[in-house]
């Protein structure tokens, strides 16, 4: 297989993942999450979901589910026929394996505990972690060998930063989620939420959020004055999401967390995600056509 269509494969399997974060939120927001009430069947004596709205919604989400199954496999074989091999990208396609067999069993553990806000919260950490290694697969798919790793500078540890407190802003996420409304249930009996003041830990998130998008901003100009433009052009994406982000955030608060707006915070949490990893990649390793002062390959 040439390098450029197996590029093409790491990518779907990059975008299926986002697309189940997305589909997984609708069912939460949708008060789905026990539509089916078994796993794997649908119930217990029926693999097919009933004709039903909540029924159908996590039906569906789960059959998706064999998408993202099918894109990931496809990543793994196209590693291994990829053509120069690298044994780097057969490692990382192998990670998606993991993480999605991973997904499979919280997701279960989720039902059996009838929503329970921890495995909630566990499941979309775990669903970032998988775009995280979507995209690391996609980065190094572009090049013809594994990236040289830049040597430590003032930008590298501005990005490191950036990229941990991305982390610190998407599990400060779930812990609102896990204490506010749309438990996944329309049974408010069903689904426990976390003992936390929503207000309290909402002010907690935005103040990471606002620490973050202030980090990065100065991260962009340590771009531009170190002659760093990919570095700067991608520090600035970052900063786009987050203030897109943020203005969604704000407008749900104070709307009353209407649902669709849920949703698209849901979207943007992924996308400005990928950026924020995207971002990290371009700083910690050397570009295409610049080999001087740089450290070992990356493994």
């Amino acid at each position: 297989m040439d390098p450029d269509r197996y590029l093409r494969w790491t990518r779907g399997a990059l975008w299926s993942l986002t697309a189940i974060v997305v589909s997984g939120g609708a069912v939460r927001l949708t008060g789905s999450g026990l539509g089916c009430s078994d796993w794997p069947n649908c119930e217990e004596d029926r693999f097919v979901a009933d004709l039903e709205y909540h029924a159908l919604i996590e039906f569906v989400n789960r059959l998706f589910t064999g998408v993202v199954a099918a894109a990931v496999i496809l990543a793994v074989l196209g590693s291994r026929r990829r053509r120069p091999a690298r044994p780097d990208l057969v490692r990382w396609s192998w990670g998606l394996v993991a993480g999605v067999l991973g997904q499979i069993v919280l997701g279960a553990l989720l039902v059996r505990t009838e929503l329970d806000p921890r495995f909630t919260m566990g499941h979309f950490l775990l669903s970032m972690v998988l775009l995280w290694n979507a995209v690391v697969l996609i980065e190094r798919a572009k090049r013809d060998e594994p990236p040289p790793r830049a040597e430590r500078s003032g930008l590298v540890d501005l990005v490191r930063l950036v990229s941990a407190g991305g982390a610190v802003l998407l599990v400060s996420g779930t812990v609102v989620t896990g204490s506010g409304p749309h438990s996944g249930s329309d049974e408010p009996e069903v689904a426990a939420r976390l003992p936390l003041l929503v207000r309290e830990v909402t002010r907690i998130h935005s103040l990471i959020a606002i620490g973050l998008l202030l980090l990065v901003i100065v991260t962009v100009r340590r771009a531009m004055a170190d002659g760093r433009p990919e570095v700067a052009g991608r520090g600035a994406i970052v900063a786009g999401l987050l203030v897109v982000q943020g203005s969604v955030g704000y407008a749900q608060y104070f709307s009353g967390v209407p649902v669709l707006l849920v949703g698209v915070h849901i979207t943007l949490a992924s996308l400005a995600w990928i950026a924020i990893v995207r971002l990290h990649l371009a700083a910690a390793t050397v570009p295409v056509g610049r080999v001087a002062g740089v450290a070992e390959p990356v493994p």
